[in-house]
């Protein structure tokens, strides 16, 4: 999942709310519409914080020697 598919349910459940005239029986098109997008909604959004944590990953490494001084090594992950 991701953008992609998180975009196509907002834009299918928007086109199903307001676009669409039609009846199926026993089916509320308008409600289901509604539904599709806020999964695409939180979909798109789960996707952007997922992704933006996985990018910022950052390692501190400190080492104690026997004299008693430290050394700090810091790696940035990015990608």
């Amino acid at each position: 999942m991701g953008y992609g598919f998180g975009g196509f349910l907002i834009v299918l459940g928007l086109v199903l709310s307001f676009a669409i005239d039609d009846a199926v029986e026993n089916v509320d098109l308008y409600a289901v519409g509604l539904i599709m997008t806020g999964v695409g909604i939180v979909i798109v959004a789960l996707t952007f914080f997922t992704l933006n944590n996985r990018r910022n990953n950052k390692t501190v490494q400190t080492t104690t020697h026997p004299d008693g001084s430290q050394t700090v090594n810091e790696r940035r992950n990015e990608g």
